[in-house]
Order: C-alpha cells, then structure tokens, then sequence
C-alpha cells in the first residue's frame, strides 16, 4: 500500500481506496495527500454516512445568506475549504443516488454551486474516496451511479486486512506505543518482542482500528515496559495452531 501511495505522489488522479472497516483507509488518504503536489493545501475529510441527505449540499457546496431559515450568513462548504488540497469522501456508497449525481458534476465540471446562490465556483480538488463495500456489486444492483464509479475509480488501491499483513504488526503497534504515549502524556514504554508474538498470533476483526484501541489500553494499564501479562486475554487465547501466522 505504502508503495502505491508514492506512485500517486506526482499525479492528480482520483483514488478509490477500499477495504474491511478498521483497516487505514483513511491513514492511505492522509499519505496518499501528504505525499503529493498539494500537501501545502488543506485535507479535509468527510464522513458521507454521518451527513443526513438534507444537508449534504450545504454541508458540501456551502450557502448563501437566506438561502433557507437560519442561514444567516454565507458560509463555503468543504469542497470550496479543500481548494488547492484533497477532500476524502469515507463510505462513499452510503451515498444516496440523489447526492452520487451532485458529486459527479463536481467531478466532471469542477465546479460547485452554493444554495441559494446562480454563480458557480470553480474549485481545485483532488478527490480520493474510501468504502468497506463493494461498488461494482452496488453499480450492478443500480445502488451507485455507474458514470461516478468510473470517474472516482481512476486509481484502485485495496488496503489488506490487518491479518492479511502480520508482519506490519509489530510496526504498527510500535508506531502507536510512540503516539499514544505522546497523547496520554505518558514515557514511551518498550514492548517485550513475546508481547509481539502474541498480537501477531491473533487475528484482528477490527483491523488497524482494534489494534490501536488495544495498544491505547495496554499503555495506560501497564507498568514501565510491555509483557504478554498486559495483554487482553482475548489476544491471549488465540490456539496454537494461529502460530502459522506468526
């Protein structure tokens, strides 16, 4: 995946970035952006399944002042915020067909329209969308706009289960010993390499997501360095015969 991110990083291409729930999404847009021409500009992220439909044009396109009742003041939307950045639509299926055909003339035109307003806007944003589903299934079953799917898959990446990829493991918790310690105020504590063995024996259901929240508990609750007796006793009662994994 990493390497796929440093391909992108010279071009202005769309990504869709799919996945199982919990496994980076999110962190392969944050690269995905980081790594590219438009690093210097903003990233803004949205959450299509939290945005109720009603409000997904104001939220997205921004209003003019008394454009509806209590608009009382204009305000840009976050495509007009992510300007010279990248804007990532997470769960982009939970899109209804109603807002699929807003984004798509975003996508086609470059243009945005706020409510209330006849002017449009040109913006400069690269779009790259994330989904736990699968979109051809929902083109198929006429759930998702052919003609949107084609344009937001320019570039594919498939971000692996956590237990696809048990090497990445130890760098990951690693990673996130170094973060969460900063965040809780708390020394960076070493980790026994047995402690290691053992989160790369389980299998992860919640992904990148499950392992973050586990490493978060076991900083807090344990003492000066991290051992296997730290550890939730789900991780712990994984069978032996997981060992191949390892």
């Amino acid at each position: 995946v990493i390497g796929d991110t440093a391909k992108l990083a010279g071009t202005h291409a769309n990504v869709l970035i799919t996945g199982e729930s919990g496994t980076g999404k999110e962190l392969v847009a944050n690269s995905t952006h980081a790594g590219s021409e438009r690093r210097d500009g903003p990233f803004v992220k949205v959450n299509c399944s939290a945005i109720a439909d009603s409000l997904l044009e104001s939220e997205l396109f921004g209003y003019e002042r008394g454009a509806f009742t209590g608009a009382t003041a204009n305000r840009k939307g976050l495509f007009e915020i992510a300007h010279r950045g990248t804007i990532f639509l997470d769960e982009v299926a939970d899109l209804s067909l109603a807002a699929q055909a807003k984004i798509l003339r975003v996508v086609q035109s470059g243009e945005i329209q706020k409510v209330g307003s006849e002017k449009a806007i040109h913006v400069d944003v690269r779009v790259l969308c994330g989904t736990h589903k699968d979109l051809k299934k929902a083109v198929a079953e006429r759930k998702f706009r052919e003609d949107l799917y084609y344009r937001l898959n320019v570039v594919p990446i498939r971000v692996p289960a956590l237990r696809e990829r048990p090497e990445d493991i130890p760098l990951l918790a690693r990673f996130f010993i170094r973060r969460l310690c900063e965040k809780n105020n708390i020394r960076e504590k070493p980790i026994d390499e047995e402690a290691l063995f053992e989160l790369r024996r389980y299998h992860w259901p919640g992904n990148v997501r499950e392992l973050q929240n586990v490493v978060e508990r076991v900083i807090i609750m344990s003492g000066e360095r991290i051992t296997t007796l730290d550890l939730p006793e789900e991780i712990l009662a994984v069978p032996p015969a997981s060992d191949a994994n390892a």
